[in-house]
């Protein structure tokens, strides 16, 4: 079957896939303005506010891909009771996603990552400034208890689980231990994780960029024989099925328990408009063709092209059913 055929058939089961998040849910706000003038108290541009605009970034980004893949997606998360968290589910279920297992944690602050964009009305906006509103979740409290049993009960339901986790608490490695081995569990556990990777097991798979492999193997990674070998090495320490490193311009490299490493050539350009999100990406478009019954060497061929996809969009961004294949029928 060619590589065109079987992505087609994959991306046409999307429909009929459940697929579960369980992750850090990130606002992503954007306030847009023009300049005024220069301050008086201070060198810098008065901007007139025009708009804001609230995205889900994170896994909440991992969650809007899903969505827009058309697939059944819902969210096992946990937000705070203030505004951006309620600003965040009601931007997920405008996106048709189930937020129906998304926690509120009291006295939590919802991570949040505001920035400034300014220009003209009528031209390109750049941003100005950034700041960023972070909390991590409680190491107990009420809001767990209710998140386990909503994993467990997904693991059951979905066919499969993806995993983002970003640092902000909600995702447990003993929680997720602990529900991987129960029996029944979902065939697929997909992870993504920023800052810890080398801390999860029982996962089938993992999506770590260079620079997360990188910092897990203590070496730079400056060659295909490298990468390929510093990502078995991780393969191996969480005892997963397979893992898919992504490496920017240099496209990707898969590794898996039963074949031989291949490495998987950047689709489109090299020269990209912007990176933000692209994880979330590939972790998505990843978990759902698994879930719609791709092995994962099929998987990894369509998250490499709507990585390349995603890229060539400004700020935090989706790609679409119809956009993939699309481009999947120029191959």
């Amino acid at each position: 079957m060619s590589d065109t055929k079987q992505y087609l058939e994959i991306i046409d089961r999307f429909a009929d896939c459940r697929v579960a998040l369980y992750g850090d849910l990130v606002l992503d706000r954007f306030i847009l303005g023009t300049p005024k003038r220069v301050s008086r108290e201070a060198p810098v541009i008065i901007l007139r506010h025009e708009d804001q605009r609230d995205v889900p970034g994170g896994g909440a980004n991992a969650l809007a891909n899903l969505a827009a893949l058309g697939v059944n997606v819902a969210a096992i998360a946990a937000v705070g009771d203030d505004e951006p968290g309620r600003a965040l589910v009601a931007a997920l279920k405008n996106r048709g996603i189930d937020t129906g297992r998304i926690v509120t944690v009291r006295g939590y602050r919802t991570p949040t990552k505001v920035r400034i964009l300014g220009g003209g009305r009528s031209s390109l906006k750049h941003q100005v400034a950034r700041y960023d509103i972070e909390d991590v979740l409680p190491t107990d409290g009420q809001w767990l208890s209710p998140l386990r049993e909503h994993l467990a009960d997904e693991m059951k339901a979905a066919g499969a689980v993806a995993i983002s986790d970003y640092g902000y608490g909600c995702v447990r490695t003993d929680v997720l231990e602990d529900v991987a081995n129960q029996p029944g569990h979902s065939p697929w556990l997909c992870l993504d994780s920023r800052y810890r990777i080398g801390s999860f097991t029982g996962i089938d798979g993992a999506t770590p960029n260079l620079e997360e492999l990188e910092a897990h193997c203590g070496r730079r990674l400056q060659t295909d024989v490298d990468v390929a070998a510093g990502a078995e090495e991780l393969r191996q320490d969480l005892r997963a099925r397979f893992l898919l490193a992504t490496r920017g311009n240099h496209g990707m490299t898969l590794v898996s328990a039963d074949s031989e490493p291949t490495h998987i050539p950047v689709y489109g350009t090299d020269e990209v408009a912007d990176v933000t999100g692209a994880g979330d990406t590939v972790l998505a478009v990843l978990t759902a063709a698994l879930a719609a019954g791709a092995e994962p060497l099929a998987a990894a061929g369509l998250a490499n092209i709507a990585a390349g996809l995603v890229v060539m969009k400004l700020g935090t961004a989706t790609v679409s059913a119809a956009e993939l294949r699309a481009a999947v029928r120029t191959l």
